[in-house]
C-alpha cells in the first residue's frame, strides 16, 4: 500500500526552510574524522517519570534500555538511531525511545549506541545491532513475535539489514520492521540523489556531507547487503512500515526497497510525505506532518502488536488558542531545535 500525504503545512515549509539555512553552515562542509562521534556537545538527558532508565555494558559498546515503571507488556522496540554511521547515540533518540513507549502502550526500547566510523567500519554496526537483538531474544526472553525493530536515516537501513542477517543465520525475524528515512544504498544509486539534488534542504546542493562522504564502507563492496538492504532479499519479512519525504534525495532508497519487499510478498505501507525532508520525525508535535507521521506509526504498532484500544470519551468543548502567537512560539522553538540537534 502506497500513502502519498499531500498539502504541505506552513509551519513544515518554514521548517524546511529554516533547515535549509542551518545547514549552509553545518553539514555542508567536509565532515571531519570522527567529530560527530567525539563532540555530541548536549546537555544531559533526563529520564521523564514513569520509566526506568538503565545503561546495558556490552563489548565495546553502550545499549541504553527504557521501560515504564508500571508496564510490563512483554513488548520490545529494538530503536536503531541514525547519523550515517559515524553519528552517536543522541538526545533526541531518547525522546524517540519515551514517543515509541507511549505510543505502543507499555512496551520496552533499547537504543544501542552502537560503534561507529572511521574508527569502526562495516560491519561493526551491524554486529552491535546483531548482539543487541540476541540480547532481547537469549538473555531477556522476548518472543521475536513482540520484537519491533525500528531505525532512521542510517538505522533504518540497519534495521533492514540486520532482519537480512538474521534470516540468514537462523534467528527468528521480528514481528514488524519501521523505517523513517531509511538509506538503504550507500552505493547511492538511486534517481533521487539527482533529481532532488537542489530541493533537499539537508543533503542537497553539496556531497561533501556523510552520504558521498562515507567512511562506514571501508574496503566492502558498497553493494554488499548486509551494507546495502536494497540489493538484499526481503522474502519471509515482517510487515513493514517506511516513511520518507518527497523532498529527500534518499527517497528512492526507501521507494526501491518497500517495492522489492513488495515483489517478495511482504506487507509494506509506504508512506512518502509531501515536502517533507530527511527525519522529520524529528519534529515530533511541533510540525503536523511529524505529528501525522508518529500516529500513522502508533497505528502500525497496534496492529502488530495487536492492541485493542478502548474508545475515548467525546470531547464537550474545544479551546480556541490565539494562533499568532502560537505560531510565533513554535517558530521560535523549532528554530532553537534545529540549531540544538542538528547544526553540530
Amino acid at each position: 500500500m502506497n500513502m502519498s500525504k499531500k498539502n504541505v503545512s506552513k509551519i513544515g515549509i518554514l521548517t524546511r526552510d529554516m533547515m535549509s539555512d542551518v545547514m549552509e553552515t553545518a553539514l555542508k562542509k567536509p565532515i571531519q574524522t570522527g567529530e560527530f562521534r567525539r563532540n555530541p556537545k548536549e546537555p544531559a538527558w533526563r529520564c521523564p517519570a514513569g520509566y526506568l532508565y538503565e545503561l546495558v555494558e556490552s563489548d565495546g559498546f553502550v545499549m541504553e534500555y527504557l521501560k515504564p515503571v508500571t508496564a510490563v507488556t512483554g513488548r520490545v522496540i529494538l530503536q536503531l538511531h541514525g547519523g550515517g554511521y559515524i553519528g552517536p547515540m543522541k538526545n533526541i533518540y531518547r525522546r524517540f525511545a519515551v514517543k515509541y513507549s507511549k505510543i505502543s502502550y507499555g512496551a520496552d526500547v533499547l537504543t544501542p549506541d552502537y560503534r561507529v566510523a572511521p574508527e569502526h567500519p562495516f560491519p561493526a554496526a551491524l554486529e552491535d545491532a546483531v548482539h543487541a537483538y540476541e540480547w532481547l531474544l537469549k538473555e531477556q526472553g522476548y518472543e521475536p513475535e513482540h520484537i519491533v525493530v525500528a531505525g532512521d536515516s542510517a538505522g533504518g537501513g540497519l534495521a533492514l539489514a540486520l532482519c537480512l542477517y538474521a534470516k540468514d543465520h537462523g534467528l527468528p525475524l521480528p514481528g514488524g520492521i519501521i523505517t523513517m528515512s531509511a538509506w538503504t544504498d550507500v552505493s547511492l544509486s538511486g534517481a533521487s540523489y539527482e533529481t532532488n539534488y537542489e530541493i533537499d534542504p539537508l543533503f542537497g546542493n553539496s556531497r561533501e556531507n556523510m552520504l558521498y562522504q562515507c567512511s562506514y564502507i571501508g574496503g566492502a563492496d558498497p553493494r554488499n547487503p548486509y551494507l546495502s538492504p536494497l540489493f538484499g532479499d526481503f522474502s519471509g519479512f515482517p510487515p513493514m512500515l517506511m516513511q520518507v519525504g518527497s523532498y529527500e534525495v534518499l527517497l528512492d532508497d526507501t521507494a526501491g526497497a518497500a517495492a522489492k519487499a513488495r515483489e517478495a510478498g511482504v506487507k509494506v505501507r509506504l508512506s512518502v510525505y509531501d515536502g517533507m525532508f530527511h527525519v522529520f520525525q524529528m519534529g515530533l508535535d511541533l510540525i503536523p506532518e511529524s505529528r501525522e507521521a508518529w500516529n500513522e506509526v502508533e497505528e502500525y504498532l497496534r496492529r502488530v502488536y495487536n492492541i485493542r484500544r478502548e474508545p475515548e470519551g467525546t470531547i464537550v468543548k474545544k479551546v480556541k488558542t490565539r494562533r499568532k502567537e502560537a505560531e510565533d512560539r513554535t517558530r521560535k522553538t523549532l528554530l532553537s531545535f534545529l540549531k540544538q540537534e542538528l547544526s553540530k
